[in-house]
C-alpha cells in the first residue's frame, strides 16, 4: 500500500517508516521539520534500501495536503505530526491546539475527499488522565491535566465521529505510553531540538557530558522509591505495532493501548542505564512538574490478542540502543 506518513521524520515517525518499508509498503512523507531534521529522511532510505517520498509541509495546510493526495494513490494515513511535550502544551496551547487539532481536521476531511478509508492515530496514554493503573482501553477518559493530553483526546473523538457519519472509514487509535531507544543501526533516534522533554534523551545527553545533570521532578510521588512510573516501550516495537494496527484495519473505530505493561521508576531506568551501558548518571531532585502524574502503564492485552503484537525489547535493550544513537550522533 502507499501509506502517507505524517511526520514520518521525527522519532516515533521515522522508525515506524523504516517498519513499513520492511513490510512492503511504499511511503510518502510529509513534516514540517518542526522537530526533525531533513537528514533523517536519507537515513530511513539507508536503512530501508528503499526510496520514500517527501514534502516539506505543515499539515494544518490544507491545500498542501491535497496536493499530497493528487500526487498519490493514497492508500492509507498514520498521523504522528502533532507537538508532544507535556510541559510546554502547558506555556503554549494555542500553538497546541491548533496544530494538533487542526491537522487531524484537515487530513480527515483529505481521507474523504479522495476516498481514503484506513487511518491510523497516534494518540497517548495522557488521554486516561490520573486514572487507575493499569490503563484499559475501555476506561472513561479523565479531563487530562495538561492541552497536549487534551489535543489527542479531541482528535480521538473527531475521528470517531468521522467513522460513525462514513461506516467504511476505519480507524485504529493508538494509545502509547513512553517511547525510548533507536534503531539497532544507530542511524536514526531521539534527537530534539534544544534541551530535551522527554526523559532518555535527557539521559543520554548527560552521559555524554553535552548536559551537566538529569533533573528529576518529584521524589514524592506514591510509588516504588518516589519517583514518577512511566511505560518505557522501545521505539522499534512501537513501530512494529503501527504496522499491524494498519494490517489488521476493520471498519470502525478501535483503540489499543501500546505498552509493555510493565511500569519502571525514574530511579530504575538511571539505574538500568548504568548496568546497560556502565556509565553513572549524575543526577538532582527538582520539584514537581506541572501536568505530570504518579504512574502511568498499559494493560496491553488487547492489542496482543487482537493484533497478534506484543512488545519484544526489554529496559537494558532500551538504554543500549538509545546510548549507540546518541554516541553516533552529531
Amino acid at each position: 500500500m502507499n501509506i502517507l506518513v505524517t511526520g514520518g521524520a521525527g522519532y516515533i515517525g521515522s522508525h515506524t517508516c523504516v517498519a513499513l518499508l520492511a513490510a512492503g509498503h511504499s511511503v510518502i512523507i510529509a513534516d514540517n521539520l518542526r522537530n526533525s531534521k531533513r537528514e533523517t529522511v536519507a537515513k530511513i532510505m539507508q536503512i530501508a534500501v528503499k526510496e520514500v517520498a517527501f514534502y516539506e509541509i505543515d499539515v494544518t495546510d490544507s491545500r498542501a495536503v491535497d496536493e499530497i493526495f493528487m500526487n498519490y494513490k493514497i492508500d492509507g494515513v498514520i498521523h504522528f505530526a502533532g507537538l508532544k511535550a507535556v510541559g510546554e502544551s502547558i506555556e503554549m496551547p494555542l500553538d497546541y491546539y491548533y496544530n494538533n487539532i487542526v491537522s487531524t481536521l484537515v487530513l480527515a476531511k483529505a481521507c474523504q475527499k479522495f476516498n481514503v478509508n484506513k487511518f491510523v492515530f497516534s494518540s497517548s496514554a495522557t488521554v486516561y488522565g490520573d486514572n487507575t493503573v493499569p490503563f484499559v482501553e475501555t476506561m472513561d477518559l479523565l479531563p487530562t491535566t495538561n492541552p497536549y493530553g487534551e489535543t489527542k483526546s479531541m482528535s480521538e473523538r473527531i475521528l470517531t465521529d468521522t467513522a460513525k457519519a462514513n461506516p467504511s472509514f476505519s480507524v485504529s487509535i493508538l494509545r502509547y505510553f513512553n517511547p525510548v531507544g533507536a534503531h539497532e543501526s544507530g542511524l536514526i533516534g531521539e534527537a530534539p531540538n534544544g534541551v530535551p522533554n522527554n526523559l532518555m534523551p535527557y539521559v543520554t545527553q548527560v552521559a555524554k557530558r553535552k548536559l551537566e545533570k538529569l533533573r528529576i521532578f518529584g521524589n514524592d510521588y506514591p510509588t516504588v522509591d518516589g519517583t514518577g512510573v512511566r511505560d518505557y516501550i522501545h521505539v522499534v516495537d512501537l513501530a512494529e505495532g503501527h504496522v499491524a494496527a494498519l494490517g489488521n484495519l476493520i471498519n470502525g473505530v478501535h483503540t489499543y493501548n501500546l505498552g509493555t505493561g510493565k511500569g519502571t521508576s525514574v530511579l530504575e531506568l538511571i539505574k538500568a542505564f548504568d548496568q546497560a551501558n556502565n556509565i553513572k548518571i549524575p543526577y538532582e531532585i527538582s520539584d514537581r512538574r506541572p501536568g505530570d502524574i504518579a504512574s502511568c502503564y498499559a494493560d496491553a492485552s488487547k492489542a496482543k490478542n487482537e493484533l497478534g503484537w506484543e512488545a519484544r525489547l526489554n529496559i537494558y535493550d532500551m538504554c543500549r540502543d538509545a546510548w549507540r544513537f546518541e554516541k553516533n550522533h552529531k
